[in-house]
């Protein structure tokens, strides 16, 4: 397993920051940045331990793996899965994970209300028509507007639920402008979103996090430590964040993805409208190049 812990300012791209063609950045404010770790304690754990919020959904005995603290016990972050090869009799192991960040902001109910759509629906159902497993990394208030979708999606196979923030505020600053989150507030903002998925329904709940725009620091992961969650990144922007070329977006993500891949696309119609239409190409150009597309929880346990 190859695994990333970085120390400093990491900012990724997209919707409010998580799509630039640059990807994920170790250039912020309070910079400390680390190699790659192959140490033990970056390795994913057997049992993994992670607040009753993420882990009391699963079914019993499919438990999903986390990754064992980093140093001095800080939230471990994960970027991608093992390279494995790129053909031959290892083809098994061009396998890819596609993500997508359901997002919304605890201040755009009003938006929503006068009828802007922070949802996808058409895109879940072209990826269960494709048969494609999929993360989504939701909002809390997502859920809470979209309960009946937070459950659906929650509550099929093909599907895990990630902790992607209540609010969708800024874990460190700054964040492509984003509101932020003060560190006494970061814990219980991250509680809550547990919670909204377990009101709205939804059971396939894994204990993984995605800051919003991918921006986090030291003390964001000393923070959520307690939280026992492992954070996820990518290795493969996009780019459909407010994209209008879903050929882009696709040639974008076909020229990045490489065995064990991470991407991290978009399930918010009104920001990232054109995420279904590169879908469509996307899915079947890898497959006939013999990638098996996986969930995060199956690619952080090959």
């Amino acid at each position: 397993m190859t695994s990333l812990i970085v120390f400093g300012a990491v900012l990724g791209s997209g919707l409010f920051g998580c799509g630039s063609p640059e990807g994920p950045r170790t250039d912020g404010p309070r910079t400390a940045t680390h190699a790659p770790s192959r140490s033990p304690a970056a390795t994913p754990s057997a049992t993994p331990s992670a607040p009753a919020g993420a882990l009391a959904s699963m079914p019993a005995g499919r438990k999903p793996p986390t990754m064992a603290p980093g140093p001095a016990g800080l939230t471990p972050v994960f970027k991608r899965g093992p390279r494995g090869k790129t053909g031959g009799a290892r083809s098994h192991d061009k396998v890819v994970a596609l993500t997508f960040d359901a997002d919304m902001t605890a201040d755009q109910g009003p938006r929503a209300a006068s009828g802007e759509r922070f949802d996808n629906p058409e895109l879940i159902a072209l990826l269960r028509r494709l048969k494609v497993p999929s993360t989504v990394f939701m909002t809390g208030r997502w859920a809470q507007e979209y309960p009946a979708q937070a459950r659906s999606i929650g509550t099929d196979p093909l599907f895990e639920i990630a902790n992607h923030s209540y609010r969708h505020y800024a874990f460190t600053s700054p964040c492509y402008g984003l509101p932020v989150v003060e560190e006494a507030d970061m814990r219980d903002d991250v509680r809550r979103a547990f919670a909204a998925f377990r009101k709205a329904g939804a059971r396939n709940v894994v204990p993984y996090f995605r800051f919003p725009g991918g921006c986090y620091d030291e003390a964001a992961l000393r923070t959520l430590a307690s939280e026992k969650v492992t954070a996820v990144q990518w290795d493969v922007v996009s780019g459909d964040a407010f994209a209008k070329d879903a050929d882009a977006v696709a040639e974008q993500v076909l020229a990045g993805v490489t065995p064990g891949s991470l991407v991290v696309m978009h399930c918010t119609r009104s920001a990232a409208p054109v995420t279904d239409e590169a879908v469509k190409r996307v899915v079947p150009e890898l497959r006939a190049r013999g990638y098996r597309f996986v969930k995060v929880s199956e690619l952080m346990r090959d």
